[in-house]
């Protein structure tokens, strides 16, 4: 049985050029290949739907950690169901040697997915109690503004005496967008 990996670039070519002496057997099947393939291809890890569109039926997928299968569970589940219809095996070296699409791998597998989707869950709980600590302790959330309160008063003022806008924003040092979301309530429509 081969085995496949993600495994950096320069093994990657020392194993090719190993594998370019044997000789290369694809499923009679190419349309079901296709199908397969394209299940997989994702903006984001073209490399990773390569290697997918190369691995054979039958063959081992080995990855270091259960996160480069996909970006989220549903993403990991949908890859490992996927290999498994083909009869690819994938191990994880983080859990040890254990098949994902054994039983005992799907059972590890949806542990993991509960206990992740539990920790993204507190951190949401953390991210808006805090935020609403923040809130009833009178600090100011967002990023900082570019002008005091003074300096858009002066702003308006001068804009409705007739400084353009380009003129004020070079004097203030901020962008022309700035300096109209400051205005734009001074400025008439005619």
């Amino acid at each position: 049985m081969d085995t496949a990996g993600l495994v950096p670039k320069s093994r990657r070519l020392r194993a090719s050029a190993a594998r370019s002496k044997r000789p290369a057997t694809r499923p009679a099947t190419g349309t079901r290949m296709r199908a397969c393939r394209a299940r997989f291809r994702r903006p984001s890890a073209p490399q990773f739907a390569k290697m997918l569109s190369q691995i054979r039926d039958g063959e081992t997928l080995v990855v270091t950690k259960l996160d480069r299968l996909g970006r989220d569970a549903q993403d990991i589940g949908a890859t490992i169901k996927a290999l498994a219809a083909r009869r690819i095996e994938v191990i994880v070296l983080q859990l040890g040697k254990l098949d994902l699409t054994s039983a005992a791998g799907k059972l590890m597998l949806n542990m993991l997915a509960a206990v992740a989707e539990m920790e993204r869950d507190l951190l949401v709980v953390r991210t808006q109690s805090g935020l609403a600590r923040a809130k009833a302790e009178g600090e100011t959330l967002g990023r900082p503004s570019s002008t005091t309160e003074e300096q858009r008063a002066v702003m308006a003022r001068q804009h409705q005496a007739g400084k353009s806008i380009s003129a004020l924003a070079r004097t203030f040092g901020i962008s022309r967008a700035s300096v109209m979301r400051v205005v734009k309530p001074t400025a008439t429509i005619q």
